[in-house]
């Protein structure tokens, strides 16, 4: 399964008041294991920024003047994201800014003909209902480090928000030892019947899993202060 972590910065709240994307970040997981691909790029928005929007992204027109128009990036953009799910952070917001980018062009179409969304902030507000569930809130609650995320920027925030994705939907997954998952099995219902009771066959680890356990559990153990395992901090 292919997913992009995309966000976008924008010159103000609102599309239908006529403002345009600045920015736009993407990661590329496949079968929610970052590959290294990302796709990033600043926009030049054709408009001035409502008040309140330069501030927050740091961005100004005069850094983007020389950079391209929408419709100039609009096919290498498409080309990225195509036939992948977007997991987006309030989707709506996102979607609707692309949709509009999209519009002003000729037979783009909208983001929903080619690709699928998931929206971490509905998912956020199920598993922590009557909570905050803003990226920073639920990095802390999640133990997932933004220290470094001084300004809102589109690249920066999707790369937070592939971790906080895969903290809030994973469990050993979350360690980057899920396995590939094979379309052509059928997925087991809810309703399906329990598996057999009875021990199961032992599984033996590769020393390279091993060593990147060991990494792992010694960064959780340096970035929370304690250290129960006993293997060191990292």
């Amino acid at each position: 399964m292919r997913q992009i972590i995309l966000d976008t910065e924008t010159t103000g709240l609102e599309w239908r008041k006529g403002n345009r994307v600045v920015e736009i970040g993407c990661v590329e997981l496949v079968e929610r294991r970052p590959t290294g691909r990302t796709w990033h790029q600043y926009i030049h928005p054709e408009r001035a920024f409502e008040p309140g929007a330069q501030e927050v992204t740091g961005l100004t027109l005069e850094f983007l003047a020389d950079k391209p128009r929408f419709a100039a990036i609009a096919d290498e953009f498409l080309e990225f994201v195509d036939g992948a799910e977007l997991v987006i952070h309030n989707a709506q917001f996102d979607i609707g800014f692309l949709d509009h980018e999209l519009s002003l062009l000729d037979g783009r179409g909208a983001m929903a003909d080619r690709c699928g969304v998931l929206d971490t902030l509905l998912l956020a507000r199920e598993r922590f209902p009557g909570q905050r569930n803003s990226l920073d809130a639920l990095c802390k609650r999640l133990g997932v480090d933004n220290s470094h995320r001084q300004l809102h920027g589109a690249l920066l925030d999707a790369q937070i928000l592939a971790e906080v994705y895969l903290a809030l939907t994973s469990g050993q997954d979350e360690l980057g030892f899920a396995a590939p998952r094979d379309e052509t099995r059928p997925r087991r219902s809810a309703h399906a019947p329990a598996r057999p009771s009875g021990p199961r066959p032992r599984v033996q680890p590769t020393a390279e899993e091993l060593q990147l356990h060991l990494l792992r559990v010694r960064a959780l153990a340096a970035r929370s202060g304690n250290d129960p395992w006993g293997v060191g901090v990292a």
